[in-house]
């Protein structure tokens, strides 16, 4: 399957909607990137404004919910697609949709703190905490491969 994936860089356009469906949580909002272009005179304008709407689901939503608020710079990466309806007037209209796969803040623009979701299924808590903390102290040059929620692999050895 040929799908596009696009990285944007922009700010928020309006306030997070949330809400939950059959197929689970589902966050969307609008970002606006507007590029800057160097001017025959070597001066540097604005260029138009592209704007783009976001769809996050699952625990993604939930992330973007608590997290992203309107005016806020952020970095998208997702499958682009383009929607193309009818308007109340006949007229056509397209609008793209990004379909997010990561969602961040642009720290080039501000500093940003960082929480862990909670996962309420996980199990042996006490010990992944010890072993994070064994990780963030130790200096060795061996480190272990984690997974996508920051555990250890099994069969990896902490350094």
């Amino acid at each position: 399957m040929n799908e596009a994936t696009v990285t944007l860089q922009g700010w928020v356009g309006n306030d997070v909607v949330h809400r939950e469906t059959t197929s689970g949580a589902v966050a969307n909002f609008r970002i606006g990137s507007t590029p800057r272009v160097r001017k025959r005179s070597g001066e540097w304008v604005d260029g138009q404004t592209s704007w783009f709407s976001v769809s996050c689901w699952r625990g993604l939503a939930d992330n973007v919910r608590d997290s992203v608020r309107k005016g806020e710079p952020v970095i998208v990466h997702g499958r682009l697609r383009t929607d193309v309806w009818e308007r109340e007037d006949g007229q056509s209209s397209t609008t793209y949709v990004v379909e997010a796969i990561y969602v961040g803040h642009d720290l080039t623009r501000g500093t940003a703190s960082f929480s862990r979701s909670v996962r309420p299924d996980r199990t042996d808590e006490d010990d992944t905490d010890a072993t994070l903390k064994q990780l963030l102290h130790d200096r060795g040059e061996e480190l272990p491969q984690l997974d996508s929620q920051g555990h250890v692999r099994p069969g990896t050895q902490v350094a």
